[in-house]
Formats: structure tokens, sequence, C-alpha cells
């Protein structure tokens, strides 16, 4: 099998391919860039006869579908923006394909995947990917469902690399259609901050205020689970305080919508400015809480009788101790490493659906993700409590 490693200089897609080189059965792993110092220097970080370097531009359509011919699957790095081009050349390479966002670009390639006989799976990382995992594994013991609550604190610099500064404005875009609520059958959107939250994540993070963001999980959740009878479905997120600080002030000042200002002449978005300044920057590129931490509450009935299923995850600590998970690693190897787990599969032919799917789609029973995150340190946890009536009513 081989596997093209596209965005693989990034610093999240870089530990999604240190994942393969560890634990897959990959025969041949490209890592392609378009930044091809950036590339050759992640190929010697790999130091394996397996690995080696394409340089690539998905703004050449043409010569990209041409490099990825041949490749089993194609593990997508790249940002938000790009995945509609990077998708477009996977499907029509005739290669199965994988991202981390599946903010909705790669559907226009839905029937170039089928026609080709081959399965897209955008967002499958954390949060999406792990999360629908998780919510699923619930709900597969309830006979009915009535609320999910996804909810992830992602603590991580606001800016350490151009994309993760890209998400970070995206999400907040005060004009965004995508972020909604899932609400009796219908999808509402709201506005940035809303619906706040207090949520209890594992140590060390604790008690964190969260908001509606626009993940997809809010839609695949509500496809997977109309059979459940689900009537709300939530997700929310937040970043390390200070961060989530300077998110709602620039909310506050209208800076997120990223009006044009012209100065010495030239014209600047004022938030492509303020990405930059803090990509730049010392600031931006620092924390002082590195991780991830994922908590999904499910509540429905099961044989007549109301249950919540609260679902967490945790991870090595990122201070050092464990070896390849010290600071920003802590954040980049959460992410990445379940799109490597979800690589493999698919390209060993243990997702039978064809075209662009969902996670739930892709992975009937989730507790194939789970034991492949338990050999590399990272754990899912679930408590579940009978609702009395009148807990019910609270929660609902």
């Amino acid at each position: 099998m081989k596997v093209f490693c596209l965005g693989g200089a990034g610093k999240i897609c870089r530990e999604a391919i240190l994942d393969l080189v560890q634990h897959s059965s990959f025969e041949k792993i490209t890592v392609a860039d378009f930044n091809e110092e950036e590339g050759r220097k992640v190929v010697e970080w790999l130091n394996d006869p397996r690995v080696d370097f394409a340089q690539v531009n998905v703004l050449n359509h043409e010569e990209t579908v041409e490099k990825m011919r041949g490749y089993d699957i194609v593990m997508d790095g790249t940002t938000i923006t790009l995945n509609g081009l990077s998708t477009a050349c996977i499907a029509e390479a005739g290669c199965h394909g994988i991202n981390l966002n599946g903010f909705g670009e790669e559907d226009r390639s839905h029937n170039v995947f089928i026609q080709n006989g081959k399965t897209c799976l955008p967002g499958f990382g954390m949060t999406p990917g792990l999360t629908q995992m998780m919510a699923m594994h619930a709900a597969n013991q309830l006979d009915t469902v009535k609320s999910v609550r996804v909810s992830h604190g992602s603590f991580r610099p606001i800016a350490f690399s151009k994309s993760i500064a890209e998400t970070t404005t995206y999400e907040y875009d005060p004009g965004l259609p995508t972020r909604v609520v899932y609400e009796n059958g219908e999808f509402i959107q709201v506005p940035p901050f809303a619906r706040p939250r207090e949520i209890q994540l594992p140590e060390p993070y604790g008690k964190t205020v969260q908001y509606i963001i626009p993940h997809s999980e809010t839609k695949t959740l509500a496809k997977a689970l109309k059979d459940k009878n689900v009537s709300l479905i939530e997700v929310r997120g937040t970043w390390p305080k200070e961060n989530m600080e300077l998110v709602k002030a620039l909310y506050n000042y209208g800076f997120l919508r990223n009006k044009k200002i012209r100065m010495n002449g030239q014209e600047f978005g004022i938030l492509d400015c303020i990405s930059e300044y803090l990509y730049q920057s010392e600031k931006g590129n620092q924390t002082e809480l590195y991780g991830y931490a994922l908590h999904v509450e499910v509540t429905g009935m099961k044989d007549g009788k109301r249950y919540q299923h609260t679902l967490t995850h945790t991870h090595p600590s990122s201070d050092g101790s464990v070896e390849d998970w010290e600071g920003l690693r802590a954040y980049t190897r959460n992410v990445g490493i379940p799109m490597a787990i979800a690589t493999e599969l698919i390209a060993k032919g243990s997702v039978e659906k064809k075209g662009v799917i969902i996670p739930e789609e892709a992975f009937l029973e989730p507790g194939i993700i789970f034991k492949g995150l338990e050999k590399r340190g990272i754990f899912v946890h679930e408590e579940v409590k009978e609702i009395e009536s009148a807990d019910h009513a609270i929660l609902a």
C-alpha cells in the first residue's frame, strides 16, 4: 500500500505521518508539500526508507493529479480553504481520501469518487472525527436519543501555524452560515459566542465556558441519528482562556468581519493583518497549557429508562514526562493520530461505503478507533447514569 501525505510538512500532518511510520503497514509514505525545504526536513526527521518527498502545488490541478496517481490513499493535511481543490485532485487521481476539516467543500467531488469506486472521509481528527465515534458509541446503546452535546477544549497557541490562525478566524466569522445547532428537526443558525455552557473537562484542564462552534458533527450526527428521534445536537468548543478573551474582544469591536482598510496606499483585510501579526509574534506561538480534551454527553432511553452517557478522553501529559508528547506536540499528536489510524483502515478496505461519506458511515463500530488510540496512550472513558424524571427535566 502507498500513501500520499499532502501538506505533510505541517505540524499536525507530520505527526500523522510519524504515526504511519511507527504503526502502519504502508510500503511507501510520501511527504508531499509546496514547501520543499520543510518537507525534506520531515523526511530526514522520520528517517525511514519507506518515506520520500514530492513537491506539490494543489493550485496546479493537472500536475497534482498526476503525482497522486497510483497511490492507494491521500492523507490531506491542507487548510480549510484548499480542501475543495485538494479533494478534486484526489478524486480525479482515483485515490481514497481523508482530511481533518470536513467543512463541506469536499461534497462537490462525491460523484467522481463514486465513479472511481473510492471513499473520501472529510473531517477525521479529534473533532470532528473521534467526537462522532464517542457520540455513536453512546447512541448505539440507547433505543432513542434525546440530546447530544459535543464539547472540546483545544489547548494550543492561537497562531502556531497559518492554518490554525485561519481556523480561529473562520470559526468566529460573524456571518458564517454553518454555525448551527440542530433542534427539533431544524438547523438553526446562531451568532459567535452563542449558548455558553460550563463544561467539566478532565484534569489538568478543568471547568471551561464553551460556546457553539461551526463543526460538522452537528450535521453528521443529525443524519446518523435520524432513526433515533434525536431532538437536540449542540457542538461547543474553547481554546485557552486568553485566546478566547482576544477573539471575543475582536468580535465586539467588529474586527472579525475582516473589513478592508487602506494604509500607505494599499488595501488590507484588518483581520488578515491581525492574523499575520499573531503568526509572527512570540505571544501567538505560546500558551501555558497544551493538549486536547473531549467531552461528549448523550441522553436517551433504553428499555423505558432514561440514561445519560458522558464520554471524555485523556492523553499523555505535555510536561515532558512522556517522550514525543512534550509541549505543543500534546496538541498536534492528538489531532494527527486519529487521522493516521483512519487512513490505514480505509486503505486496507475496512470502509465499504464509497463517495464522500461521514465518520458515522465509515466506522459503524467505534471500538475499532478506540482500540487503535489505546495503543498510542490515548484513552476514551465512559460514565453512564440513570436519570430520574426530575433530573431529566433539568437536563432537557
